[in-house]
């Protein structure tokens, strides 16, 4: 039984696509002779042919994704996209080296193990590139007799 005709205006009736119109197939006999407009209508009425619901997404597998990843999980090499500097670049890197330092070379004078000369010269160095974390800086300063 041929009811593409009826579909059609069901369709065009309940503002939805044919995919989403439902045919009761127990009543197909009573569509079938449903010829215009007014007869879909009243189908529609009698729910002999409704509007399936619309089909959403399911965000089921983005969440469970985004559970995995707040655990710390796939987070593998295969999953590293850009470049090692892209990543943590080398600016944000040398910003926290560098405030550590400067960091400690003030406690250091504010607590007096030394002068402002050597404040100002160990300063310079850090600024220089000279230590690489915060024990470089002390044994340096130790070695070279900086200390009071």
């Amino acid at each position: 039984m041929n009811l593409k005709t009826q579909k059609r205006l069901a369709a065009s009736i309940l503002k939805v696509g044919e995919n989403r119109v439902w045919i009761n197939p127990k009543r197909n006999e009573e569509v079938s002779r449903a010829i215009s407009r007014e007869n879909i209508k009243d189908l529609i009425g009698q729910n002999i042919i409704k509007a399936k619901p619309q089909q959403g997404i399911s965000s089921f597998r983005s969440k469970k994704l985004a559970e995995q990843k707040k655990k710390g999980k796939r987070k593998g090499r295969g999953s590293v996209k850009g470049a090692k500097f892209a990543r943590h670049p080398k600016k944000k890197a040398w910003m926290t080296t560098i405030r550590a330092l400067r960091r400690d070379l003030k406690s250091m004078r504010e607590a007096e193990e030394i002068d402002p000369t050597t404040y100002r010269k160990l300063y310079r160095m850090a600024k220089g590139g000279a230590f690489r974390s915060k024990s470089y800086m002390k044994t340096y300063a130790r070695d070279h007799n900086l200390l009071k």
